[in-house]
């Protein structure tokens, strides 16, 4: 299948906003998202299960992939934004019609618990989505402006990508040297890990991965890591690129554990493949946008990332 990028975002066209997932705590961070998004110039459409609240998910499997499917097929829509992550995206999988989403391919914007939506569009409709801020997580308060500008340069200027860099110059950590090249996959380590021996994962060889995670003590980092090492995932790659793991260490002092560094070095030290950790990417404010589906090229030797093509056209 030919991957499909979307067309760029321009001024006064209008953004969607879903809620695939879960509500957040605070319901007025959805009014100030909305207002950031006017105040940068855009009409903003927002889908009816929007604050919605049913325990932890944002209205029923219905509902949520209703205002999907809504949002596609509305032609006035040009790009639609993740509202937050927490859970309940996987749960639509099965009940998404993606021939309607590869035909009215947009700008698709989301991570964290939206990473299952993403990897299901990527296989099942062949199309580039953005593994980038969310309406409620990233635009509702202090937004950083790093994160700002990298993102909407992305979205709205249909020109080469080019290095990847951090915030402030800040060095990217190598732990394995090399260059390669590949499709870039990847996102939330346990969505991804909750999706493996379903039908809704791409297929991971010869692609760039990159994973980042938030709130798992170290020993289940290891045991996702481990998952996929037997499932000979990390064979398969051309490289890895790890982003941010927010809060993944033990909290009980009295308890035994290895640090979070002492994993990813018994993982990743000795592949055959270059490595790169400590890439701002993840829940973090200074966030880089990724675009799933894009051609990316690594090379730890001198240090770089480079997306030498568009992520919109």
């Amino acid at each position: 299948m030919r991957i499909l990028k979307p067309n760029k975002l321009k001024k006064g066209e209008v953004i969607g906003i879903i809620s695939p997932a879960s509500s957040p705590h605070d319901l007025s961070t959805i009014e100030k998202g909305v207002n950031y998004l006017e105040r940068m110039g855009y009409s903003v459409e927002v889908g009816k299960s929007v604050g919605k609240v049913n325990g932890y998910l944002a209205g029923s499997d219905s509902e949520r992939v209703a205002d999907i499917h809504d949002m596609f097929k509305n032609k006035y829509i040009r790009a639609i934004f993740s509202l937050r992550g927490g859970y309940g995206s996987a749960r639509l999988l099965d009940k998404l019609n993606y021939q309607l989403i590869r035909k009215n391919n947009k700008i698709f914007v989301g991570f964290s618990d939206i990473t299952a939506l993403q990897m299901a569009f990527y296989k099942k409709a062949g199309i580039v989505t953005f593994a980038g801020p969310m309406v409620a997580t990233n635009f509702s308060g202090e937004i950083n402006s790093f994160s700002e500008e990298f993102f909407w340069d992305l979205i709205t200027k249909n020109r080469k990508i080019g290095k990847l860099k951090n915030p402030n110059e800040e060095k990217f950590f190598v732990l394995n040297k090399g260059k390669s090249e590949g499709k870039l996959l990847g996102g939330n380590l346990s969505t991804i890990i909750s999706l493996m021996g379903t039908n809704y994962l791409p297929y991971f060889r010869n692609s760039i991965l990159f994973l980042e995670e938030i709130n798992e003590p170290p020993y289940k980092i290891d045991r996702m890591f481990n998952q996929l090492r037997l499932t000979k995932i990390f064979n398969t790659v051309k490289g890895i690129i790890l982003g941010r793991f927010v809060d993944c260490y033990e909290s009980n002092k009295e308890k035994n554990t290895l640090s979070l560094n002492e994993i990813i070095i018994n993982y990743f030290k000795n592949l055959k493949i270059p490595v790169i950790y400590n890439v701002k990417h993840g829940h973090i404010s200074e966030l880089i946008t990724l675009p799933i589906g894009i051609n990316t090229k690594i090379n730890t030797t001198k240090g770089f990332i480079e997306i030498a093509e568009t992520g919109v056209i």
